[in-house]
């Protein structure tokens, strides 16, 4: 077994067929199954299960690949220290939609002030898939939403914490969250995420059904829709962050008493310890900021 046959395994895995990994590792489609077969052969399991398509791990292909992608990291970084460089490589770091656009740029910011080698690729997506990414390997680590299954293996940390902010057109300021619910039309963030339950909760337990106006499935509309003035809607404070003063009234909701609440997930042995320790504080640091100043534009 070597580096090579683990690259070659990783990226059958990620692309699911030959032929694409054949062009991610620079060899023939041949000569990656040749490598595949004799890796089984070496370990004595199949890897995949050769009756899907694309391709799939089976469940020892999946543990496999999980050790090999952290072989293949920790080779990487032991060359950078040995030659005397600094942390490099690509950090793969997934994020939830509403901390996308705000949080994580400006943390990555502040990352590359103490890693200027490192480079990212980030994925944008839905907190259960983002969690099952990481436990498989495919990302090192992900901004996800509470209560989402952390399976074994994996640790969550809190990163923000935030207030559920009602918002409206300007001049509505002075009214309580009961009557800019009900004279208002409502604009229902609508999509398969744990955010949007909370909304839908929320509501429920007031006993307020709202006259719905919109639906969209991004939380920039829904603070658009609010900014042009179709009607009102709760969204996290971070939906607001670095707004134009005076484009909307928001108020927290329910006296702020109603929160969310997004972390950090990642694996609990990691060859990237240094680089996600890293991220974790720029995180931290680059909420308490945001908070702090969207709290500022309350009003």
């Amino acid at each position: 077994m070597d580096l090579r046959q683990l690259q070659t395994v990783i990226a059958v895995a990620d692309t699911g067929s030959l032929a694409s990994a054949a062009g991610v590792v620079n060899l023939t489609p041949s000569a990656v199954s040749q490598q595949i077969q004799s890796l089984e052969g070496e370990l004595g399991v199949a890897l995949f299960d050769r009756q899907k398509r694309p391709l799939q791990l089976n469940a020892k292909g999946e543990e496999f690949v999980r050790a090999a992608r952290d072989i293949v990291q920790t080779m990487a970084e032991t060359r950078m220290i040995i030659s005397g460089g600094r942390t490099a490589g690509v950090l793969n770091f997934g994020a939830i939609r509403t901390v996308s656009t705000h949080l994580v740029p400006e943390a990555l910011v502040t990352m590359r002030q103490k890693f200027p080698e490192l480079s990212y690729d980030m994925h944008v997506g839905m907190s259960e898939v983002l969690v099952s990414n990481v436990a498989a390997g495919r990302l090192d680590a992900a901004l996800v939403a509470e209560h989402v299954g952390v399976p074994a293996g994996l640790v969550w940390s809190p990163i923000l914490t935030e207030p559920l902010d009602i918002i409206a057109p300007p001049g509505n300021a002075g009214k309580s969250d009961i009557l800019l619910l009900r004279d208002l039309p409502f604009i229902r963030y609508a999509t398969s995420v744990p955010l949007a339950r909370q909304i839908a909760t929320e509501l429920s337990r007031l006993a307020i059904t709202p006259r719905e106006i919109s639906v969209t499935n991004t939380m920039p509309a829904v603070v658009g829709m609010v900014q042009a003035g179709l009607g009102v809607a709760l969204v996290p404070r971070i939906a607001i962050y670095n707004l134009r003063p005076g484009s909307l009234h928001s108020q927290p909701f329910a006296n702020g008493k109603i929160t969310r609440c997004v972390g950090l997930v990642q694996r609990q042995v990691s060859s990237r310890s240094k680089v996600l320790a890293g991220l974790h504080e720029a995180m931290l640091e680059r909420a308490g900021m945001m908070n702090r100043s969207a709290a500022v534009h309350i009003g």
